[in-house]
């Protein structure tokens, strides 16, 4: 009885082992390579695709950033800008209190519309930049 098991065993594994290294037929080979071929190329699309929309986004980010930057560095060149103008406004109001009367209130009304002059030109430039 243990024998014929065995024979039986043997004989299944080794007509299971002869099926599986059965070549498949041309026509068969040939479908699953061009179904091979088919789905390579629909992944390579989707990455391509997936790529493109990653460096349009990450080029609208940067493009975003870029707008960012430029405010700022046109804030900033605003504030040296006003802070320049005040500055040049004090002094020539201190150089105005040494005179008086009228000459006196003509030497403020001057600084004072430099003052006002320099912030505008302070604010058209800044409105100016991108």
């Amino acid at each position: 009885m243990k024998v014929e098991r065995i024979w039986i065993f043997v004989t299944v594994t080794m007509l299971a082992l002869a099926g599986c290294h059965k070549a498949e037929p041309p026509a068969t080979v040939q479908s699953d390579l061009a179904q091979a071929r088919e789905a390579a190329a629909e992944n390579e699309a989707k990455a391509n695709q997936k790529a493109a929309e990653a460096v349009a986004s990450a080029n609208d980010d940067m493009a975003v950033q870029s707008q960012k930057a430029d405010q700022k560095t046109a804030d900033a060149a605003y504030d040296v800008a006003v802070a320049r103008a005040d500055g040049d406004h004090k002094i020539a109001i201190a150089k105005c209190e040494g005179l008086s009367g009228e000459v006196q209130k003509a030497c403020v009304d001057q600084a004072d519309a430099a003052l006002n002059l320099a912030k505008a030109n302070a604010e058209a430039a800044r409105a100016g930049r991108p």
